[in-house]
């Protein structure tokens, strides 16, 4: 490395958030980049360490230690071709990645990682700045045709390699503009839209075409999916979503989350919502349920729509702040997380379960719930009991369910092609990544389940090298 005492000389510095009497007036990304110098201290802070646990921790397996040293001596270009080598879209995962790799960073041991995420995200837009990012369409192509069902991360993944391979790839988008959960997902204050379109365009730019508003199985039969291309990938996600079997559910002012986010996300991009099918927090007193990054990004989005208060509530124990006996470094720790939007305001409750929903003239307007323990069983299993006596109530006008997702949607697509489930009711493939149908492949959340975006940009190139794998065996 370029100075390998750097870590012993510079502490771990973040680029911070904008001020949030600024930034919960507006839907721009919260996050602030530091200066060209600064972010080449913090890449001097690895450590040569020998035994490179960051690149065993990240699901893409970015070589870390090698553009870390090219970002320290000013190299970009060089810090990018490494980059470019493994990790397709570090845009994407430069801003939204929670960074499995600095959790095993050996610095971590200390809780002092080198910043490896915002440092990523630094190469990749002094790349696009440089002009270092240009199209790079195949010189020759091999004849064969693939569509690839959902542009989500795992479906651009999937259709970037496959063009690079020189098949022709077609994207099936149902929305009215690709991108999927990067588009229609992620608040713009963690993602702005532009960086996704700069992506899409230079991937079109490169031969990659993409057909939106249309539906696939519905549009554009599966008989004419079959006849008109060679292989097909399935990526459509994990969109079937948990929900809350409890009195009082089908109240007025219950939404699942991703209803909200994405109708948000619609308004930044100037689209109208009628009156009518407007979700909105403003004024209101908002119950977010469910404690994960979905439940934080609607925590953020109510906070810029006007919300009087917010109420965020967990079935599960609060974490700890720090690494536990059972999640030693380098694995992946459940910590206490608290986000930009939990900065902005927001009163979390923990271990707390939900009993009913409360309602006048038909709509919601409280919530029953009381307080539960947690314990192992000789087998394990943790088990759940109510804590007599700690029944509470809240006010609230608009609830969020923010539980995740329980697999796919069945009815569709995967039903006409009657592909197997799994037992979690995921697509079925094989190592491959091809499904119980001979040339049709799933990757991302519909066959891994729901998950992070940078495991649906590898399943995406599994599937691309499964695909190409299968053509080379005509």
């Amino acid at each position: 490395m370029g100075d390998p005492k750097g870590f012993l000389k510079f502490g771990r510095q973040e680029g911070g958030y904008r001020p949030v009497e600024e930034r919960i007036h507006d839907y721009g990304e919260v996050e602030k980049m530091l200066p060209d110098r600064e972010r080449r201290l913090q890449a001097a802070r690895c450590m040569d360490c020998g035994v490179p646990f960051c690149h065993w921790g990240c699901p893409i397996s970015n070589i870390m230690p090698e553009w870390q040293d090219k970002i320290y001596r000013g190299d970009w270009k060089a810090a990018y071709d490494i980059l470019r080598e493994t990790s397709s879209f570090p845009e994407f995962t430069g801003r939204v990645c929670p960074a499995p790799c600095e959790a095993a960073c050996v610095l971590a041991i200390n809780d002092e990682p080198v910043t490896i995420r915002q440092n990523e995200l630094a190469v990749i837009e002094k790349a696009f700045e440089l002009g270092l990012v240009k199209p790079e369409p195949p010189e020759t192509r091999s004849g064969k045709t693939v569509a690839v069902i959902g542009s989500g991360p795992a479906g651009l993944a999937c259709a970037d390699r496959l063009n690079r391979y020189g098949h022709q790839v077609v994207v099936f988008e149902a929305a009215e503009k690709a991108g999927g959960y990067l588009r229609f997902g992620i608040p713009d204050f963690k993602l702005d839209k532009s960086i996704v379109d700069r992506r899409i365009n230079l991937m079109e730019e490169e031969g990659v075409q993409f057909r939106t508003g249309v539906r696939a199985g519905d549009d554009i039969s599966t008989k004419e999916l079959l006849k008109e291309f060679d292989a097909l990938c399935i990526a459509i996600g994990s969109r079937e979503p948990r929900d809350l079997d409890v009195e009082g559910r089908n109240l007025e002012g219950i939404y699942f989350a991703m209803d909200f986010l994405a109708q948000q996300n619609r308004i930044v991009q100037g689209d109208h919502i009628s009156d009518n099918d407007l979700i909105s927090a403003l004024n209101k007193n908002v119950l977010v349920i469910g404690g994960g990054d979905t439940g934080s990004d609607c925590v953020g989005t109510a906070n810029r729509q006007g919300a009087r208060r917010i109420t965020q509530l967990e079935l599960l124990p609060k974490p700890s702040t720090g690494r536990n006996e059972e999640e030693p470094w380098p694995l992946w720790p459940r910590v206490l997380k608290t986000s930009s939007s939990h900065e902005e305001g927001c009163e979390r409750m923990w271990t707390v379960l939900t009993k009913r929903f409360t309602g006048k003239n038909g709509k919601v307007s409280g919530v029953e719930g009381v307080e539960v323990e947690w314990h192992r069983e000789d087998d394990g299993r943790m088990v759940m009991k109510e804590i007599p006596g700690s029944d509470f109530k809240i006010k609230t006008d608009l609830v969020l369910l923010a539980m995740g997702f329980i697999h796919p949607v069945h009815k569709g697509l995967l039903g006409q092609l009657d592909l197997t489930l799994d037992d979690r009711g995921n697509v079925a493939i094989d190592e491959y990544m091809m499904t119980s149908r001979k040339g049709i492949f799933s990757a991302g959340d519909a066959s891994r389940g729901a998950s992070l975006v940078v495991w649906a940009i590898q399943d995406g190139k599994d599937a691309a090298d499964g695909i190409h794998e299968y053509f080379s065996e005509d």
